[in-house]
C-alpha cells in the first residue's frame, strides 16, 4: 500500500542534507511544535535550534536531523527547511556535543564582563539539541 506523501528538502549553507518523500515532518518553530502532513496549509516560519524528525513512507526507518535554526516554508505537498547548519543525527559526534555543552554551561556560570552571555546561551541550546538528536537516534536503533 502506498501512502500519501509530501516532498521534503533540508538544505544547509554548505549542501543539501535531505531531499525525498515523507509521510510526516516534526519540527520546532518559533511558536512551538509543528507536525506537517500532506495537504498542510501554507506557512512560513522561523525555526529554533533543534531536531527534525522525518517519518518516511511505507514503513521505512524514521530519520532524525539537527538544525541550528533557520526558516521553514510549507506548501500543501512541499516542505523546505533552510538552515545555516544541518546534520544527520548519525553524523553528530556526541562526545564533542557534550564537551560544547559543558563549556557553554561553564561560561554562563562565570560573572565575567568579557563573557558574551547571548552567544554562550545560543551555543548551549545548540549543544543540547545535538545531544538530543543523537539520543533519539540511539533509541530507535
Amino acid at each position: 500500500m502506498t501512502s500519501v506523501t509530501l516532498r521534503l528538502d533540508i538544505v544547509s549553507a554548505e549542501r543539501a542534507i535531505f531531499s525525498g518523500l515523507a509521510e510526516m515532518v516534526l519540527v520546532t518553530g518559533q511558536m512551538g511544535e509543528l507536525g506537517i502532513v500532506p495537504g498542510h496549509a501554507p506557512l512560513l516560519t522561523a525555526l529554533k535550534p533543534g531536531n527534525i524528525r522525518v517519518i518516511l513512507p511505507d514503513g521505512q526507518k524514521e530519520q532524525i536531523f539537527y538544525i541550528n535554526g533557520g526558516m521553514l516554508e510549507i506548501q500543501p505537498y512541499i516542505v523546505t527547511v533552510l538552515s545555516d547548519t544541518a546534520y544527520r543525527a548519525e553524523d553528530i559526534d556526541e562526545a564533542k556535543a557534550i564537551a560544547a555543552k559543558e563549556k557553554a554551561e561553564a561560561l554562563l556560570k562565570e560573572r565575567n564582563s568579557e563573557v558574551d552571555f547571548a552567544r554562550a546561551s545560543s551555543e548551549l541550546a545548540e549543544a543540547i539539541a545535538q545531544i538530543q538528536a543523537v539520543r533519539k537516534l540511539k533509541e530507535r536503533l
